[in-house]
């Protein structure tokens, strides 16, 4: 049986949003700053940035917004192998570095972890499950993370599952069904915040679940925005936005999270990406913001081996404040370059050779 290759012009990515991408390298940024601090305060009402951690529900609303722009004219035309093909080459080659690095860590941390608790045939299953994203968790000292090797990796995994769904149903349905289904996201969203206090969930075992009323939300009210072209024009800039963006993971840790949250994922986010695609911006900072783009994915998928090792350090010798400033100021520029390092040794390089071997149609070795 002949299977037709794709058009070349169908494989094309197309132009970026160059502030969303520098909106992303932030939204990475804040990331790894989070979780360096609720390493080091366990109390969440003194954490300066203790809402770092709805970066990912921005990811998530960013990512269904790309997505939507960059495949819904073409993956009737390009077909479901392709677009998963694509996929793949982009998200996965970081998947397996960021599993690998946590492996390394997790046996030759020199601050302390427990490796010796775990059979070598348990840590190549653990390993394995998590190049493959099969969450499995079972490292209990690593409060049962369902990715115990690269925490991180259970937003890739939920938004595979939203990748999948795409190209099974989303694409093809209409706006007003597009619509109903984020409604309908929303109040899942809503009564898992209410029943859990937060919107923190996803990561763990007891937490699964609450995964998957994050990305359903962000993710398809990512795709309303841009197929409703709710894209607001503005002179904000890439600074403007930066700091509107970074307000909302300052926004105080309180009893009221379970209102406060919601209202950033469910209006102040979308409103966000609907600026950040309107807005001009200076020449000055479009190579900083391409920059910011790149690195965002890198810096999230590699940083969490070094988190780990700085909780046992923490752990062991509790340094005073001077001292922890400078670490996770030194930690934050360090994984920076760790980051670009990935990026451009690994991620680029394997990127490029699976695209040419995919141009080619050829069997990959």
């Amino acid at each position: 049986m002949n299977i037709e290759k794709p058009r070349p012009e169908l494989l094309r990515t197309k132009q970026h949003f160059e502030i969303l991408d520098g909106l992303r390298g932030i939204a990475a940024l804040a990331v790894v700053l989070f979780h360096f601090m609720e390493m080091a305060i366990t109390d969440y009402n003194q954490n300066f940035i203790a809402h770092g951690f709805l970066a990912v529900d921005f990811f998530f609303c960013l990512s269904g917004f790309v997505i939507a722009y960059a495949y819904d004219d073409r993956i009737g035309k390009m077909g479901m192998t392709e677009f998963f093909k694509s996929r793949l080459i982009r998200l996965h080659p970081l998947v397996i570095l960021g599993s690998v690095l946590g492996l390394l860590a997790f046996l030759f941390d020199p601050f302390g972890g427990h490796p010796e608790l775990y059979s070598a045939g348990k840590i190549l299953l653990i390993f394995i499950c998590s190049i493959f994203l099969v969450p499995f968790p079972v490292i209990t000292e690593r409060s049962f993370n369902l990715f115990g090797l690269n925490a991180p990796s259970w937003s890739l995994f939920w938004e595979y599952v939203a990748n999948i769904f795409y190209a099974f149903v989303l694409y093809k349905i209409s706006r007003r069904s597009l619509i109903l289904l984020t409604i309908i996201s929303a109040a899942a969203l809503c009564f898992v915040c209410y029943r859990a206090g937060s919107l923190m969930g996803g990561w763990g075992e007891e937490n699964f679940w609450d995964g998957s009323a994050r990305i359903s939300y962000s993710f398809l009210a990512g795709m309303l925005v841009y197929r409703s072209n709710w894209i607001i024009k503005n002179k904000l800039g890439f600074i403007g936005l930066s700091v509107l963006l970074v307000l909302s993971f300052l926004m105080p840790f309180s009893k009221w999270n379970w209102l406060t949250e919601p209202l950033v994922v469910l209006f102040y986010f979308p409103l966000l990406i609907a600026l950040g695609a309107g807005a001009t911006l200076a020449q000055g900072l479009k190579k900083l913001c391409i920059f910011s783009g790149k690195i965002s994915y890198p810096l999230y998928m590699t940083h969490y081996a070094v988190i780990w090792m700085f909780l046992n350090y923490y752990t062991r010798n509790k340094p005073n404040t001077t001292h922890l400033f400078l670490i996770i100021t030194t930690g934050v520029i360090l994984l920076i370059g760790i980051a670009y390092l990935a990026m451009v040794i690994f991620d680029i390089p394997v990127r490029k050779y699976l695209t040419y071997k995919r141009k080619q149609g050829q069997q990959l070795p």
